[in-house]
């Protein structure tokens, strides 16, 4: 969240960074105006218990004097300012909570050469990349026989049975086979042994606390895209982001530690509430879904080298995959509601004839780990420190199961799958109908 200081101590600054992401006025208007009711109402409950504090040193001394009818009265008063203070106090607390719910609510800064505009429209291009183009070869037009989408692929080879999965589990569920699902297992393979022993391997919990995934931004305001266990009141996490964020909650690392870097496989989780009609079809949105997810914990200094890092690798994988791709640098009304600065990785599909989404690399500067509270101690001594969070996807397989089977099918039919990917398949990249 927005440091509370920050937002007292420059208030027009913090209204003038979030009209850059679209967010009105008037909701930081209404947390700074809460912020003023609470601690005036600290200040209020302090002085009353100060007040009954004098009050029973009076009364002490009223009755070793012997004036008991003094005592009396200074206790009856006593008794009186007592029930007003602690009723005072009950008012704080109800005061801070509306400050914290409205901090909760309000997304991150935007960094200053984040671009700006109000959505997917208006992100920046800042480069591409595709097979050859170190060789001086023209980026490569879309073949007649790389025009078919990868749900009509993956049914005629018997890689992918969409209609099986919704069966089981209702839309938007996919279900892999045989040979489909062997590509998902080898391309976790190839992420993992990429980011080892650079980035330390976890297999966090893939269901996580309400504190779990508040500190990531993604609660209270992302609920109806989450799946909650209310028996249980846990959480499918829908990024591996989630947990690793809180690897070290309410911890003080060591600036010598810095920069933590993790790497971990999971299933991902999404509602995708919003998304009703809108890419539905095959793997272009999915509710469930395996990711590869790079994550660092940093210096306020080094943060910006981390998100560097994981974007270099991103690119890599795909740059190994010969996938032609495109990063985009998101705009302030694009970003995600924690990050500070996005930039995505997008895929070309010709089956869909469409950029895919398939990374996500954000700094998220303090934000969430003042949610998380993790801090670190300076080397030059000093008060500790928020560290700052920078995630990445190295990477999210369905959109790029999509793009390898579109990109890689051949004119009879099968799919020819790129060579550094062949470790992991026994050699076996032509995929052909069973």
């Amino acid at each position: 969240m927005i440091d509370i200081r920050v937002l007292r101590d420059d208030p027009d600054g913090v209204k003038a960074a979030l009209a850059r992401r679209g967010v009105a006025a008037a909701e930081v208007d209404a947390v700074v105006m809460a912020d003023v009711a609470h601690r005036t109402k600290v200040a209020q409950a302090e002085a009353m218990r100060a007040e009954v504090k004098e009050l029973s040193r009076r009364v002490a001394l009223a009755k070793r004097e012997g004036d008991e009818a003094l005592a009396a009265e200074l206790s009856a008063r006593s008794r009186a300012l007592g029930q007003d203070e602690r009723a005072a106090a009950a008012e704080v607390d109800v005061l801070w909570d509306e400050v914290r719910t409205g901090l909760l609510y309000l997304p991150n800064l935007p960094a200053e050469d984040a671009p700006d505009g109000a959505g997917e429209d208006d992100n920046v291009e800042v480069r591409r990349w595709w097979p050859g183009q170190d060789l001086g070869r023209p980026e490569p037009e879309r073949l007649a026989h790389q025009q078919v989408a990868h749900w009509e692929i993956g049914e005629a080879l018997g890689l992918l049975d969409m209609e099986r999965g919704a069966r089981l589990s209702g839309s938007m569920f996919p279900l892999y086979r045989g040979q489909g699902a062997r590509l998902l297992r080898a391309l976790t393979a190839f992420a993992i042994d990429h980011h080892s022993p650079d980035y330390e391997e976890i297999r966090p919990p893939t269901v996580v606390l309400t504190d779990t995934m508040t500190s990531t931004g993604h609660l209270p305001k992302f609920s109806d895209d989450a799946y909650h266990v209310e028996r249980d009141d846990l959480w499918l996490i829908p990024t591996a982001e989630v947990p690793l964020t809180s690897m070290h909650r309410g911890e003080i690392l060591a600036e010598s530690q810095l920069p933590l870097r993790f790497t971990a496989c999971t299933a991902c989780y999404r509602r995708e509430a919003g998304a009703a009609g809108r890419d539905t079809r095959g793997l272009l949105r999915v509710h469930e879904f395996d990711k590869v997810e790079l994550f660092a914990y940093a210096t306020p200094d080094g943060a910006l080298e981390a998100q560097a890092d994981i974007l270099r690798r991103a690119e890599v994988l795909l740059q190994e995959l010969e996938l032609r791709y495109r990063v985009v640098d998101l705009c302030c009304g694009d970003l995600g509601g924690s990050s500070a600065r996005t930039f995505d990785l997008e895929a070309y599909a010709p089956g869909v004839h469409r950029w895919l989404e398939v990374s996500s690399v954000s700094w998220f500067r303090d934000y969430q780990a003042r949610r998380a509270n993790v801090r670190f101690r300076p080397s030059a001594g000093g008060s500790p420190q928020l560290v700052h969070t920078v995630n990445g996807s190295a990477l999210a397989w369905p959109r790029i199961w999509a793009a390898l089977v579109e990109n890689g099918r051949q004119e009879d039919g099968s799919v020819r799958l790129p060579e550094v990917l062949a470790p992991y398949l026994a050699g076996e990249l032509l995929l052909k109908a069973p």
